[in-house]
């Protein structure tokens, strides 16, 4: 069962700016970056179940997070279809996110009162999200659309939280241009945790890194 509330979580997205996010098949290499991310200043985690028995790894890392990480909420993103989603919350996810708009996750998520973010595209599957009870939107992917697309949608709707997915950049120029153009937070995966630091292990840079792009976004908001 989840730990945290939709409304807490969302709280946290917002507060800290940045959903890291990742996969991995090794629980101990998993344990390493949750915890460097976490001494980084992180506080909220998508585990991106791509892979066999990701399930597995999740309810791992979820108790880990649970005994030794306190405050850092663990949620799954790459979920599919209703079946995935409830296997992954009777694991303690506390949030689901999706690549795609999928009304049945909704529903799953909506009954157990547990925070989804759909992937969408247009301004009317973000619109039938919010429609569908969603708080924070995932714009993927985010390097086709842009900020230029989110300061778009803030106009007419401003209202709307926005999340950029994938090819938003550790660079205070690339943040600059997310957090002016209106975005509530972003998600970083392979621009933060790079097949370098999985190969490496490298938990120290990664530990850094993190804090500084938080410090960045810190910074844009001040």
């Amino acid at each position: 069962m989840a730990q945290f509330t939709r409304i807490e979580v969302a709280q946290a997205m917002k507060d800290t700016g940045m959903v890291p996010l990742f996969f991995s098949t090794d629980i101990e290499l998993s344990k390493n970056i949750l915890r460097a991310c976490y001494d980084g200043g992180a506080r909220i985690m998508e585990f991106t179940a791509r892979g066999d028995f990701a399930h597995e790894v999740f309810g791992e890392l979820t108790k880990y997070a649970i005994k030794d990480l306190p405050g850092m909420i663990m949620g799954v993103g790459s979920v599919t279809d209703a079946a995935a989603a409830s296997l992954y919350i009777a694991l303690g996810a506390n949030f689901i996110v999706t690549p795609v708009l999928r009304e049945d996750i909704a529903m799953i998520c909506n009954r157990r009162k547990l925070l989804w973010s759909p992937g969408c595209g247009t301004l009317a599957e973000i619109a039938k999200a919010e429609e569908l009870g969603c708080e924070i939107i995932k714009l993927f992917p985010a390097e086709i659309y842009g900020p230029q697309f989110v300061k778009g949608i803030k106009g007419p709707q401003p209202w709307t939280s926005i999340m950029p997915t994938g090819g938003v950049l550790p660079t205070e120029e690339n943040l600059s241009s997310w957090f002016s153009a209106g975005v509530t937070c972003v998600g970083m995966g392979s621009q933060l945790i790079s097949k370098e630091i999985l190969a490496t292990k490298n938990f120290a840079k990664l530990k850094s890194d993190v804090a500084a792009i938080l410090h960045i976004i810190k910074s844009l908001r001040a």
